[in-house]
C-alpha cells in the first residue's frame, strides 16, 4: 500500500521542522554600575552579535554581593566590580578564569593594566579572572559658593557647621572605611575592639548629613535640589561631571589623609550560560568608542590612554578586601536606619 503524496510531503515537512525552527536566542545577563552599558551602546552590541543584552543596575557593593551570591551567580553572566570584590568573589567559587588571549582589545590596554599579576585581586594560582575596565578616587565635590578654601580633610564631613547640607553614600563596607580612615586607622582591618568607635563615627556621620545616596543621578539632584555644601563622591568624577554638566559650580578636592580609589573589573560568573558572549562584551568594552564614552559622557578613566588628573602624589589608597564584610553590612543596616548598634555586637 502506497501512501498518497501530499502525506509524503507532510510527512516531510515534519521531519524538518527542528532544522526549520529558529535558533535559541542568545540573551548575555549584565551586571553593571551606572554608566558601563548606555542603551545605544548595547544596542550596537546586540545589532553586531544578533543578541539581547539583560542589564541590571546596581548602586552598592552591597546590591552588588546579594545579586551575585543567588543561585550562586547562575542568575548573572558578566559583572562589573572593584578589586576587593573580585578577590572575595573568587574565594567564594563565583567566578570563572578567563584567558585574555580570546580578548583581543586587551592588547589596545595600557600596560599596566595588562600585567594581571601586579593587579592585587584578580588573579589566583596563575589564573586571570577580570579584565580591568574603569578607575576613580572616591574625592569631595564642593559648592564653591559656599567655601572659602577648598575642603582639605575627610573630616570635613564631620563639621557641625555644615550639618544637614552633607550628601555621603549609603554602602557598608565604603562607609566603615571612611570612618576608620578619618579616625587615622586602616580603612580595610578594623580591630575588633574598635569597631564600637568607628560605629559611634558613623552616628555622628548620620546626624549630621542630609541624606545618604545610591546612584550618581540621586546624588546630583539632591545636591542642587537643597543647595548642599558637600558631597563624599563614591563614583568620583562621573559625579563631578554631572554636577557640572548641570551647572552647579563646583570644585574637587583630594583630602590630605587620602582618597579611597577603586579599579572596576570585568568579570565572568561562574554560572554564565555563553561564555563567548560574555567575552565578545569585554572586548567591545575595550572598543576606542565605547572606552570613549566612559571619559566624554560619564567623566570616568579608561584602560586606554592616560587620564588628565589632579596631582595626587600617592595620596590614591586602592580598596582591598575588609575584615569582615558581613559584619560591617549587618553593622551598617543598623545604623543607616537609626538604631544603636550595641556596644558588644558579636563579630
Amino acid at each position: 500500500m502506497t501512501y498518497p503524496t501530499h502525506r509524503l510531503l507532510i510527512a516531510a515537512l515534519l521531519c524538518l521542522l527542528p532544522a526549520l525552527a529558529p535558533a535559541e536566542e542568545r540573551v548575555l545577563r549584565l551586571l553593571a554600575w551606572p554608566g558601563y552599558a548606555d542603551a545605544d551602546l548595547v544596542q550596537q552590541f546586540e545589532r553586531r552579535h544578533k543578541a539581547r543584552v539583560e542589564v541590571t543596575l546596581v548602586g552598592s557593593d552591597d546590591m552588588l554581593r546579594r545579586k551575585l551570591a543567588t543561585n550562586n551567580g547562575g542568575n548573572f553572566d558578566l559583572i562589573a566590580a572593584n578589586t576587593a570584590e573580585i578577590e572575595n568573589y573568587i574565594q567564594q567559587q563565583l567566578l570563572q578564569p578567563l584567558d585574555p588571549r580570546r580578548i583581543a582589545n586587551t592588547t589596545r590596554q595600557l600596560w599596566r593594566f595588562r600585567d594581571y599579576p601586579k593587579i592585587p585581586g584578580i588573579t589566583t594560582d596563575g589564573k586571570v579572572y577580570a579584565i580591568p575596565y574603569t578607575y576613580s578616587e572616591m574625592g569631595l565635590i564642593y559648592d564653591r559658593t559656599q567655601f572659602t578654601s577648598p575642603p582639605d580633610s575627610i573630616t570635613s564631613l564631620w563639621d557641625p557647621r555644615l550639618q544637614g547640607r552633607v550628601l555621603a553614600y549609603n554602602g557598608s563596607s565604603h562607609n566603615f572605611s571612611l570612618a576608620s580612615q578619618a579616625r587615622g586607622r586602616d580603612p580595610f582591618r578594623i580591630a575588633a575592639g574598635d569597631f564600637p568607635l568607628i560605629a559611634e563615627q558613623l552616628i555622628a556621620l548620620r546626624r549630621n548629613v542630609l541624606t545618604f545616596y545610591n546612584l550618581p543621578e540621586e546624588a546630583a539632584a539632591l545636591f542642587r535640589e537643597h543647595k548642599a555644601a558637600l558631597l563624599w563622591a563614591n563614583y568620583g568624577r562621573q559625579q563631578l561631571k554631572q554636577l557640572r554638566d548641570a551647572g552647579a559650580d563646583v570644585g574637587y578636592a583630594i583630602p590630605r589623609e587620602g582618597a579611597l580609589a577603586w579599579l572596576d573589573c570585568w568579570a565572568i560568573s561562574r554560572g554564565a550560560r555563553d561564555l563567548a558572549l560574555a567575552e565578545a562584551w569585554i572586548d567591545f568594552s575595550l572598543e576606542p568608542p565605547m572606552s570613549r564614552a566612559l571619559v566624554e559622557r560619564q567623566g570616568l578613566s579608561n584602560t586606554l590612554q592616560e587620564a588628565d588628573s589632579l596631582d595626587v602624589s600617592g595620596r590614591l589608597i586602592w580598596l582591598r578586601p575588609v575584615e569582615d564584610a558581613e559584619r560591617r553590612a549587618r553593622l551598617w543596616e543598623r545604623i543607616y536606619s537609626g538604631e544603636r548598634p550595641p556596644l558588644a555586637e558579636a563579630p
